[in-house]
């Protein structure tokens, strides 16, 4: 596709560049959307290729939409009745990266947002049969996941994420080199709707660009394809420990729930919380990184001035039962103490 080749890798590479120098200045002038398929945990493909731009650019203060395109699922899998505990587990492993959500950070699925779907119709009268059949990376997936018989919505792929871009006026795409062909095809979309509806010059969207990270192609385990979780050869973002670490939770440590919930997160985060009853005790421990504190009326005030004077992370919650959010919070203490 001509469109293609005139963006070449090394074009994108240069102009990732000057963006790159010119954000950390100037945040405001950009708008950031990205995101991930429910398909199961993230891996470190995403990790280095996509969530640590993510997290960076939120930090430094560029409006950043991150969304869960639930419904781009149903293009290539079978299991949906999974795509609610997925987009839970997804949420998960944005909020234990460092993605902290805020009043410039949202997380939003498709499926809860009807308006993020409405372009869809008329950009799909803005390209080609043969522009979509020719999309390298729509092939690349075709194969990778074994498809006998190709439903439009696979081919359709690359608009719905034209869509996903547009839809919140993003200038910036934090991407893999895999997605370049993807995100050209929302930039000829872009630049096909200004030319036919804004004929007096004002454009409606924006021409996005890539912001390629400094690994922007991660090998998987097998060495021949890129990481992905559907090829077998990914290693989970759950799986990476956190070394160095002490944390103390806070709580009833004869309660069986607790002690099932302490195993959970060592599985899940590679921190394993050390259980203790005494308060006075844990905020007197130097070598202590952080504090979790079950319930409110364990942690008043002074204590957790005291606490974090010391330098602990506290954390204060009052949970009904265990679940995996609290796991969620150990990571959010491991990766700020570690």
């Amino acid at each position: 596709m001509a469109e293609f080749e005139s963006n070449s890798y090394d074009t994108a590479v240069e102009i990732s560049k000057k963006i790159e120098a010119d954000i950390a200045l100037n945040p405001a002038k950009y708008r950031v959307l990205t995101g991930d398929r429910p398909t199961g945990r993230l891996h470190i493909g995403h990790y280095f290729g996509s969530l640590q731009n993510r997290v960076r650019l939120s930090k430094l203060g560029v409006p950043t939409m991150i969304l869960i395109a639930d419904y781009q699922v149903l293009t290539d899998h079978d299991a949906y009745q999974e795509i609610s505990q997925n987009t839970k587990q997804l949420v998960i492993d944005y909020l234990a990266a460092g993605i902290e959500p805020g009043e410039n950070v949202l997380i939003y699925p498709h499926s809860y947002v009807p308006e993020a779907n409405q372009l869809m119709v008329p950009f799909l009268t803005l390209v080609s049969n043969a522009e979509l059949s020719r999309n390298p990376t729509v092939k690349e997936e075709i194969q990778a996941a074994g498809l006998k018989s190709v439903n439009a919505g696979m081919y359709t792929y690359p608009v719905h994420q034209a869509v996903d871009i547009l839809f919140c006026k993003g200038n910036v795409v934090p991407v893999g080199k895999d997605q370049l062909p993807h995100l050209e095809m929302t930039r000829l979309i872009a630049r096909r709707f200004n030319e036919k509806f804004c004929k007096n010059g004002n454009p409606v969207f924006p021409e996005p660009h890539a912001l390629l990270s400094k690994t922007p192609s991660i090998m998987g385990l097998d060495g021949t394809q890129k990481m992905s979780k559907s090829r077998g050869n990914a290693i989970m973002q759950s799986a990476l420990k956190v070394p160095g670490v002490e944390i103390a939770w806070v709580c009833d440590v004869d309660s069986r729930a607790r002690e099932n919930a302490a195993d959970y997160v060592f599985k899940e985060t590679g921190v394993k919380p050390r259980m203790e009853k005494d308060l006075r005790k844990v905020l007197e421990d130097k070598e202590l990184d952080g504090i979790i504190s079950e319930t409110p009326d364990h942690f008043h005030a002074y204590s957790a001035v005291i606490a974090m004077q010391a330098g602990k992370a506290v954390y204060v919650e009052k949970p009904c039962c265990f679940c995996p959010a609290e796991g969620q919070i150990l990571m959010r203490v491991a990766k700020e103490t570690g």
